[in-house]
């Protein structure tokens, strides 16, 4: 039996793999992965998932009163969903976050 041979993306590595690293430091490698990987439909998503979810993340942290105040537990939102992201990703599934996956769909839809 001959063994398939895994697909390489951005950076020459395995689909899961950047898959994966689209998250590992928030929105940052989530655009570092969306402008370096055209082709590759799964790391796309997740680079978008990630670039939006983290980046609305960093936002609401910043808003006046209200986002300092909800900080600590946008922090343990996000973390948990760092995690779960992570390691969706690795084992070759499309989770979708809630709101930020459907958004991410829509606006790979409109870049094509």
């Amino acid at each position: 039996m001959v063994a398939k041979k895994e697909e390489l993306v951005a950076f020459g590595l395995p689909q899961n793999t950047a898959a994966a690293l689209t998250y590992v430091l928030g929105w940052l490698t989530g655009l570092v992965f969306l402008l370096v990987e055209k082709k590759n439909g799964f790391v796309r998503f997740h680079a978008m998932q990630s670039l939006m979810f983290f980046a609305a993340l960093t936002v609401a942290s910043f808003v006046p009163v209200i986002g300092w105040l909800l900080s600590p537990l946008l922090m343990i939102v996000g973390f948990i969903a760092w995690l779960v992201s992570i390691y969706k990703a690795y084992n070759g599934e499309e989770f979708e976050l809630p709101v930020a996956g459907k958004l991410a769909r829509k606006q790979l839809a409109k870049m094509k």
